[in-house]
């Protein structure tokens, strides 16, 4: 095999579990609420229950965003004619590659008990990785069917890394909410994943441009995963927020904010369309933009008009952008975006980011009551003097921190994969059948599953003539 995927997939699955098993086993243990010490915290804290464990109030959402992260991410990406094993088979794997790896950059972060150094973690933390896994799932979008597992692995190391330092400095240090990560998750994952796709440019893929696209079948797997994401989605922007109206009012402003602009989409799909059909690039993804704009507010009081607000302009900006700006990337600044992760991520992220920031500055007493408006923005501790109008600058603060280490992060773990390839790899390459370097086992130009689920079928082409 020209890319020795026999031993190269297998050498890094196994070095890389065998780290987490023995990382987990000296730093990672149960929290309070899930060790068997729970009967004695109970009496404690005068907790009459075990309905006040935690698990019953966050399961239902994890079970929710643990769909979405594994069905929802995975069959919207099927969309390539020749791409439908690879997409949910690799993010299949760096889904599992990186929630262990999350668990640990996030709980050295927030879940350390400096009084023995262990991460405590409970059912909280299992939604933090999959949400941390997530940024690194929409930069998988961008470099669809262009790059190894092994690639998408490194890939998702480091995203996984650069994510918990920017939630860290966004959530911790700046203090910004985040409910729904329109900023933590989806401006840098997005652009984490463009700038990859960037710096990894290949002119020879241009040669694969008919195989870009859909069939009958593969857009109905993809609406499969758009259905999942639309309908969990709700739960995704309210999982961690706090309990009681925060968590009610973000499922209320996501709800709203989806529904808004799938009428919005459809409408504009149809408008620019010469024949007035629909587009389903823009139906299977545009859509699900309303849900990504309104996560950073989503426990603000938007109120429920603002959020139809929202969803309806992200329903016009992100179905214009698959139309105009996604040509243009590619065309003029050699940006290959695969799945538009631009259009229903990146855009929409940094609109979430930009609501939030508006919506906290013009936060009153009046509308949010002097305790809500304390519970809400958490103006406690350190944070007590804080107001309204400077919590709106942190917010824009942190949105430009997320563009800063999405953008900077990725050109980082790009040029790294380019060193990679050319110093290492060099002298293993060959030409394929297809006429395309050999730097991956998943290129398009050999149908996305080559190595993992079977040779390249235009080799077994050319071996049977």
């Amino acid at each position: 095999s020209n890319t020795n995927i026999r031993w190269r997939l297998p050498a890094v699955c196994f070095v890389w579990q065998l780290s987490m098993i023995v990382l987990f086993g000296v730093f990672v243990r149960y929290n309070e609420e899930s060790d068997t010490h729970w009967v004695d915290y109970r009496k404690e804290k005068n907790i009459t229950s075990d309905i006040e464990n935690d698990f019953y109030f966050r399961y239902p959402s994890f079970q929710d965003v643990h769909v979405m992260i594994f069905v929802g991410f995975g069959f919207l990406m099927t969309f390539l004619k020749r791409y439908s094993f690879g997409a949910v088979g690799f993010n299949f794997l760096i889904a599992a590659f990186g929630i262990q790896w999350a668990l640990l950059m996030q709980g050295w972060f927030h879940s350390l008990d400096y009084t023995d150094g262990k991460i405590k973690i409970g059912i909280e933390n299992l939604i933090n990785a999959d949400f941390c896994v997530a940024g690194c799932l929409i930069a998988y979008g961008a470099v669809l069917g262009k790059v190894s597992p092994v690639q998408l692995l490194v890939m998702t190391l480091f995203g996984v890394t650069l994510f918990a330092v920017e939630e860290y400095i966004i959530l911790n240090v700046l203090h910004a909410k985040d409910a729904g990560g329109s900023m933590v998750i989806h401006t840098f994952g997005a652009y984490y994943g463009l700038s990859i796709s960037w710096v990894l440019y290949r002119p020879d893929l241009d040669k694969s441009k008919h195989l870009n696209g859909s069939v009958y079948h593969s857009d109905v797997f993809a609406m499969i995963g758009t259905l999942f994401l639309w309908m969990f989605w709700p739960s995704f922007n309210s999982a961690i927020a706090d309990h009681g109206d925060g968590q009610h009012r973000a499922a209320i402003n996501t709800y709203l904010a989806l529904a808004s602009t799938v009428l919005t989409t459809v409408a504009m799909s149809s408008l620019f369309e010469k024949t007035g059909k629909l587009d389903m690039v823009h139906i299977q993804n545009s859509t699900l933009a309303g849900g990504v704009a309104v996560g950073t507010a989503a426990e603000f009081m938007l109120s429920p008009y603002g959020s139809l607000i929202v969803g309806f302009f992200c329903g016009i900006i992100s179905t214009m952008g698959y139309i105009y700006l996604s040509p243009f990337l590619e065309e003029k600044l050699k940006i290959q975006d695969t799945c538009g992760i631009h259009n229903l991520h990146a855009m929409p992220g940094v609109i979430g980011g930009i609501v939030g920031a508006i919506t906290a500055a013009a936060a009153t007493n009046t509308v949010y009551g002097d305790l809500g408006l304390e519970n809400t923005f958490d103006f406690t501790g350190p944070f007590n003097k804080r107001v309204p109008t400077i919590q709106g600058g942190y917010q824009a603060a942190g949105l430009c921190v997320a563009l800063c280490f999405g953008i900077g992060g990725g050109i980082f773990v790009g040029k790294s994969l380019l060193i990679l390839i050319q110093f290492k790899y060099t002298i293993q390459f060959s030409r394929n059948a297809c006429g395309s370097e050999a730097l991956c086992c998943d290129c398009l130009l050999c149908s996305g599953t080559g190595v993992l689920f079977g040779q390249c079928r235009m080799t077994l082409a050319s071996q049977s003539s």
